[in-house]
């Protein structure tokens, strides 16, 4: 069924593909995520689709306070007949008493009527807003509150679309950014929301990465209180690097590596080339395809501002052939020892 989609209107007029954009819940997510996995072809797909229902999506105005305030009188009319109902009957006791409780229900019914017309003005007509990264390249932003953010290629960020000094400031990240958060004067907590985490802070600075059901988080600077799924709760200091990857795991990090990225390099440590197709795919959305030992590992420090380059600076190590196909938008990547 998914295998029917060939242009992005396709995608647009498919419920479940809204569902998985709006974060509804229920199995959309899994199903797309699964869909769109090292596929870069699906993934541009995805992209554009995206990009045309944020150029399309409308602003729906919250509705005025005269239209809530009419229905509220017509509510309390209907109310009032009922009560005239209940004094045209003064012989049937029980009928009255049958009425006034029946009031009571219908003014009860209107305190609901308000308060979901508060809720509704808040969270449906308050479109969340949403920041995202294309392919190979990086991006910063501020935040309403202040709070600054630089997020890495192919990322997304949603946020709360009514912040104040009082109440706490939410961010759902899919991809990587670094925050540097802003303390407030009521030291208002700032909440990462990720697959597996929330991050928990007041004003710090932190990394975060959110990608193929990986989570983790480096703290540079401050503290930073974790909460996993599971109901656990990990306390972070700086250096601290706390991973999930099936299992929480805290650790010493090292930033240098971790934050290249920020300053477009990329160090590698004996990283195994598959990890690094993955980040390729990742970064660029570029389909990479492995011929030998996909364990080969790779120490180097790459430059990782443009993909030619990234390309390059893999060759040179010497341990790699690796040829580009432009017109299908794919890469392959051959150890040495490998050649046909």
């Amino acid at each position: 069924m998914l295998d029917n989609y060939r242009e992005p209107e396709d995608l647009l007029s498919a419920p479940s593909f809204l569902s998985w954009y709006h974060k509804t819940g229920g199995n959309d997510e899994q199903i797309w995520e699964e869909w769109i996995k090292d596929r870069p072809d699906r993934k541009l797909l995805v992209q554009k689709a995206l990009s045309l229902l944020e150029a399309t999506r409308l602003q729906e105005k919250e509705p005025p306070p005269e239209q809530l305030q009419h229905a509220e009188v017509a509510l309390w009319a209907k109310i009032a007949s009922l009560d005239d109902v209940a004094t045209s009957n003064v012989g049937n006791i029980s009928r009255k008493i049958s009425i006034n409780r029946l009031r009571w229900i219908a003014a009860a019914s209107l305190l609901v009527v308000v308060a979901a017309g508060v809720l509704i003005a808040k969270y449906v007509y308050s479109p969340r807003p949403e920041v995202r990264t294309p392919f190979g390249q990086l991006a910063q932003r501020q935040l309403p509150d202040g709070t600054e953010v630089t997020m890495n290629a192919n990322s997304s960020l949603r946020y709360g679309s009514n912040w104040n000094d009082k109440e706490d400031r939410e961010v759902w990240v899919d991809g990587e950014a670094f925050f540097h958060v802003k303390r407030t004067q009521s030291n208002s907590r700032f909440i990462v929301h990720t697959e597996h985490f929330q991050i928990i802070v007041t004003g710090t600075q932190f990394n975060v990465s959110n990608r193929h059901g990986q989570d983790n988080v480096l703290l540079q600077e401050g503290s930073v209180t974790l909460r996993t799924k599971d109901g656990k709760t990990i306390t972070m200091q700086p250096g601290d690097f706390v991973t999930y990857d099936s299992t929480t795991e805290k650790k010493a990090g090292c930033s240098k590596m971790v934050l290249a990225w920020k300053d477009q390099m990329m160090i590698l440590d004996h990283t195994p080339i598959s990890q690094v197709a993955t980040m390729i795919t990742d970064l660029y959305g570029t389909h990479v395809r492995l011929e030998g030992d996909s364990t080969m590992p790779v120490t180097s420090m790459i430059s990782n501002n443009d993909l030619n380059r990234l390309v390059k600076s893999l060759e040179l190590t010497g341990d790699f052939d690796i040829v580009r196909d432009s017109l299908d938008n794919e890469i392959t990547i051959r150890a040495h020892g490998q050649k046909n």
